[in-house]
């Protein structure tokens, strides 16, 4: 009975430990995402600037696994070079290693805190002060998880039963290996297994040797789930994670029969206070990075021979507008949001060409504008003419639905317009002119170009849930939109009136595509205003009351 009670307690620990680092990433996310989303796409242009923007972004979402999936997308989107990829996978890898280090540097007495700041923060209005304090209250949670890991371990130290199991692991290392990749996996996180493993050792019968074993057992599974989360991916994200699991396997294949030695020796120079698992952990992933960041394009352009792009899909036509479904509309909206979600990839495609074209100096992909364009154009047309259609049983909540798909489109097919013949022509002149931006110029736009992209994926999503935290991010995110093509003019002027040659070359290209990128944001961002009107958050003018002085 004893032993089923320590069990639920270290079960328990670790499910908050879980929870609290899930709470983080979600807190983060909320107040930081597009900022880090923005900090990983620009951070990418050299390969040291891609390992600290790895790095920090794994430091942020407590989670390589996340910084992993969104380096992928970035990389299928064209905007990461695969090669950068792998360096900044590193660089989450080694972020992932610090942040056991930071939340095992003997902080626990910060938990209360750290709980009561999260909890007054997270009722504010404002998304990026509730986002905070939801990551606060995650860290809260995660200090604690260790005070109750540890506490549930406690009993451990004088257990027979224990010392057996850990001596069966330390004669058989592939098991005890497989047996932490498979914590890993199943906890989606080998900071959770590090942490479960350093709690083993301060029972005082962890052989130093089965540590590093333990660890590098945590690190390959840590490498799996996105793997598995990008299975249905196209090859192009695929190769990221694989890339990734590689990088991990090779490292503990080398490091695995040598773990005999490893672990005696850094057990010996007490690296770390907190630990023999920790110091492991980041000793094993800074040699990765050292050994394979040299490597990086290589294994890269490997992976792209292994795992070649598949043929474009010439399908334009739309695939969910089913005539039989008219008499239920239900269903025929449904099928109608959903040729509206592939009309909104359609846009977000012809932005990502846009900016490949702008950052590359390449027309190449300019030459598909056009014909995505068409498609957008056509499929708003047929998505209209089908609803059109619906048959009379359509209750008032259907109709309303079927206004909220139709204003979607139809900004979809402006913004698609604005890209085609503002945007697209813009670039094309850049292009063949040969102008250049000033070095400043050039990030203001490449960050407006980025925050579009942020704003085209955020509307997708709100159009399907009708979040209505979401919805009020989005109209901050307008906000700041409007906020940055100001500054970024004012700016553009200073330096005009400073005579910069670039600035002088490039004037009225700046603010044409300054002008078209906060209109693109701006049919985006209009489908948050269904949501928020319904729930009676919008008001009839922005217009201050004269009478009200």
């Amino acid at each position: 009975m004893q032993s089923l009670a320590i069990l639920i307690a270290i079960g328990g620990a670790v499910a908050l430990l879980l929870y609290g680092l899930r709470l983080v990433r979600y807190g983060v996310t909320e107040a930081f995402g597009l900022r880090l989303k923005l900090a990983l796409s620009k951070g990418t242009r050299t390969s040291p600037r891609a390992f600290l923007a790895g790095l920090v972004a794994a430091l942020g979402l407590q989670s390589s696994t996340a910084t992993a999936l969104m380096t992928s997308d970035f990389v299928e989107r064209g905007m990461i070079r695969p090669g950068r990829a792998q360096v900044a996978l590193l660089g989450a890898n080694l972020g992932t290693a610090l942040t056991v280090w930071i939340v095992t540097a003997g902080i626990e007495a910060l938990s209360p805190l750290l709980l009561l700041a999260g909890y007054v923060l997270r009722r504010q209005a404002r998304p990026a002060v509730a986002g905070t304090g939801q990551a606060l209250i995650g860290i809260g949670l995660v200090l604690l998880s260790l005070t109750l890991l540890g506490e549930a371990t406690a009993p451990l130290r004088d257990s027979p039963a224990l010392v057996a199991f850990l001596g069966l692991l330390g004669n058989a290392w592939p098991v005890a290996f497989a047996v932490a990749a498979v914590l890993a996996v199943l906890f989606s996180s080998s900071l959770a297994v590090v942490m479960l493993v350093l709690s083993l050792g301060a029972t005082g019968g962890l052989d130093p040797a089965l540590a590093v074993v333990l660890v590098l057992g945590a690190n390959f599974g840590g490498a799996l789930p996105p793997v598995l989360a990008t299975l249905a991916r196209p090859p192009a994200a695929r190769r990221v994670t694989l890339g990734n699991l590689l990088v991990r396997g090779l490292g503990c294949l080398v490091a695995l029969p040598l773990a005999g030695l490893i672990g005696p020796w850094l057990d010996g120079l007490a690296l770390v206070p907190a630990g023999l698992p920790v110091a492991a952990h980041l000793a094993f992933n800074l040699a990765l990075a050292m050994l394979i960041w040299p490597v990086a394009g290589l294994i890269a352009r490997g992976l792209a021979l292994a795992f070649p792009d598949l043929p474009a899909s010439a399908g334009d036509g739309p695939q969910w507008l089913d005539e039989a479904a008219l008499d239920r509309p239900e269903l025929a909206l449904a099928g109608a949001s959903r040729e509206a979600l592939a009309l909104g990839d359609t846009v977000e495609r012809m932005l990502q060409l846009i900016m490949t074209a702008f950052r590359d100096n390449d027309p190449t992909p300019l030459s598909e504008i056009s014909r995505l364009e068409e498609r957008v154009d056509r499929l708003q047309q047929q998505v209209k003419l089908y609803l059109s259609r619906l048959g009379p049983g359509a209750s008032k909540r259907d109709k309303h639905r079927t206004i909220t798909v139709l204003d979607y489109i139809i900004n979809l097919e402006h913004a698609g317009d604005i890209i085609e013949k503002g945007l697209a022509v813009q670039v094309e002149r850049k292009i063949e002119l040969g102008l250049r931006f000033s070095e400043e110029g050039y990030h203001e736009l490449d960050s407006l170009f980025l925050m579009t992209l942020g704003t085209m994926q955020v509307a997708q999503t709100i159009f399907m849930s009708r979040d209505e935290r979401l919805a009020r991010q989005m109209i901050e995110t307008k906000v700041r939109i409007r906020q940055r093509e100001r500054r970024s003019a004012e700016r553009h002027f200073r330096r005009l009136r400073k005579g910069h040659p670039e600035s002088l070359q490039t004037s009225s290209l700046h603010l044409d595509m300054l002008r078209d990128l906060k209109r693109v944001g701006a049919h985006l961002v209009s489908v948050a205003y269904p949501i928020l009107d319904d729930e009676g958050l919008l008001v009839e003018s922005r217009l201050k009351d004269s009478a009200g002085g």
